[in-house]
């Protein structure tokens, strides 16, 4: 399992979060929501520390990370986090 995330995902991140070097982004799982893999559950974001990271990718010392508990979700798929130009936003999907 590994993330997948664009320049122009990042930038925006970077800019949308006002992030420096140093910082962590995590994606865990919540209840409810839309872009699910899972019925009932929905992908979410903030800025947390690691404390047991399963997967993560660093751009200019920018860390984004999932959760040892988090996994499940993900079905052993990586997660591709795209920019999708008509919402203006980044899109979460999935990659075998």
């Amino acid at each position: 399992m590994k993330i997948e995330m664009s320049d122009k995902v990042f930038q925006w991140y970077k800019e949308e979060l006002a992030l420096n070097r140093g910082d962590c982004i995590r994606f865990y799982i919540r209840y409810g929501g839309f872009n699910s893999f899972v019925k009932g559950f929905s992908l979410g974001m903030n800025k947390d520390l690691p404390e047991q990271s399963h997967t993560k990718i660093e751009k200019d010392g920018i860390t984004f990370y999932i959760e040892d508990c988090d996994t499940w979700y993900f079905d052993n798929k990586d997660l591709v986090v795209k920019f999708n130009e008509k919402l203006g936003e980044p899109e979460f999907l999935q990659a075998v």
